[in-house]
């Protein structure tokens, strides 16, 4: 039996994609936005369906953790007026559990198992005092039950994942992967957990959360974005350490 492997994957808006980040309090209460969809995306039009997503879906989560915090969406948190109305990659997914990606970084996906868990993790904006500008911090995680190649899921299920909501692909090596929903293994998580700071001229994992993980693969806990997801030298203590942290799973996106 091959053993399990675990990847940390970045997702989320930020200064490289779209240009902002998200909010995050000193409760690790959070609002996913997902970057800014590729410029030449066209989405399917097929009655009883919806396919493009808009930065507008994510207003009312945003407005209401403005509400709780007593801030202005653009006076205080600097929201980028001209995503308003523009579509967004919504991926992943964590109404339908799924996660797509090509290039290099779909190619690696495409090797994953069922079994295997992808990490989720976002650079964050804190509305809180913090020592650092961002909080890089766990959102969510799945459980890999199947990798499917994006040309070849079904019209019915299109409209689950960002990469086959398009009529056009990007690559031929577009994936989808699907995450088991069958019990409490996938979903986002109900509040982040801080793991980054910044370090040595970048941002990376502490070192204490990296003792207690037992390492990733790359050179001291690098995690500003890049093309290959790291893995997690020993998934089954990474798990034991999650399981501690007091997270639940939620199959929603906010």
């Amino acid at each position: 039996m091959a053993e399990m492997k675990a990847l940390l994957v970045r997702i989320g808006i930020d200064h490289k994609e779209g240009h902002w980040n998200a909010p995050v309090d000193a409760q690790g209460q959070f609002v996913y936005v997902p970057i800014p969809e590729w410029p030449d995306a066209v989405f399917h039009a097929i009655p009883g369906r919806r396919y493009e997503r808009r930065y507008d879906d994510v207003i009312p989560a945003l407005q209401l953790f403005c509400q709780r915090h007593n801030l202005d969406l653009h006076r205080d948190l600097h929201f980028p007026q001209e995503l308003l109305g523009q579509p967004m990659h919504l991926d992943a997914d964590f109404e339908y559990l799924t996660y797509g990606d090509a290039g290099n970084k779909g190619v690696i996906l495409s090797k994953v198992s069922p079994g295997d868990l992808l990490v989720f993790y976002s650079g964050l904006r804190p509305v809180h005092q913090w020592k650092d500008n961002l909080v890089y911090a766990l959102i969510g995680i799945f459980k890999v039950q199947e990798v499917v190649p994006a040309a070849d899921v079904l019209q019915d299920r299109w409209h689950e994942n960002a990469h086959t909501r398009r009529t056009n692909y990007r690559s031929a090596d577009e994936i989808v992967v699907r995450a088991d929903q069958e019990g409490d293994t996938s979903g986002r998580f109900n509040h982040c957990i801080p793991i980054g700071e910044w370090r040595d001229g970048a941002y990376r994992v502490r070192q204490d959360v990296l003792d207690a993980w037992g390492g990733l693969s790359v050179k001291n806990g690098f995690i500003t974005r890049n093309g290959v997801p790291p893995t997690f030298n020993r998934p089954g203590q990474f798990l034991d350490w999650l399981r501690k942290q007091g997270i639940q799973l939620i199959p929603r996106n906010n």
